[in-house]
């Protein structure tokens, strides 16, 4: 019994890199969609939240085709590189990006609509720019729901199956990941070892959880922090 190391730490970076980009990606995203008057913005609701409902094997294989040496993308990495983006590290986290992106985005859309917009023009009658108020008010009072956006994409990537499979292949050391090799082991009766590695992943993703819940509990009460925003002076 035995647990792939490199795999789960190949994972383990995955995870880390998709959830840094999703953060980066999905914060003004979901602003535009929280606070947007668009009547169009129900398209970009609905595009961001189709990974959800669409299968892995369909969005793995359209991705296969995207960063394949026949697409434009895959034409284009190929000549700067001299390989394709298809079965590379770099590829498992475009196609993981995609398909975690309704993960972070929606609780960062469900926290930035719940901050009051009155606090929001308490802030701009104070002197604070657009910029300034998102980081001094609408961030604050949404981080509970940042957090869980970035940790639900963590453990999302955590187990993706399907995209990975389609997109990276099964290269060891490249891009076999952890859900990957459990079902390698399961496949050729290594029950023991698929076991091992599954309860390690069980244990951490748990783990991960059980501190950011406990974070979330820690942070600050939301009416406590409106009511020193009220009572503050000009936002510098």
């Amino acid at each position: 019994m035995s647990i792939n190391w490199p795999a789960f730490l190949i994972t383990i970076e995955l995870a880390m890199v998709v959830s840094a980009i999703l953060l980066v990606v999905g914060l003004p995203l979901a602003y535009w969609i929280a606070f947007s008057r668009r009547r169009w913005k129900f398209l970009v609701e609905a595009i961001v939240a189709l990974p959800i409902v669409l299968p892995p094997t369909v969005l793995g294989f359209y991705l296969l085709v995207a960063l394949g040496s026949q697409s434009p993308l895959g034409r284009w990495w190929q000549s700067l590189t001299g390989h394709t983006l298809a079965f590379t590290f770099p590829g498992l986290v475009i196609g993981s990006i995609l398909y975690s992106l309704p993960f972070a985005v929606q609780p960062f859309t469900a926290s930035f609509s719940s901050v009051d917009r009155k606090l929001l023009a308490a802030s701009a009658t104070l002197g604070a720019s657009p910029l300034r108020t998102f980081f001094r008010v609408v961030v604050p009072l949404s981080l509970p729901g940042l957090v869980t956006g970035v940790v639900l994409a963590f453990a999302h990537t955590m187990g993706e199956f399907g995209v990975v499979l389609m997109i990276g292949g099964n290269i060891p050391g490249v891009t076999r990941t952890v859900s990957i090799d459990i079902y390698d082991q399961v496949q050729a009766s290594n029950y023991a070892a698929a076991n091992a590695t599954a309860l390690l992943l069980l244990v951490f993703c748990f783990a991960v959880l059980t501190v950011v819940y406990g974070l979330n509990r820690r942070t600050p009460n939301p009416a406590t922090h409106n009511q020193r925003l009220w009572t503050m002076g000009p936002i510098k």
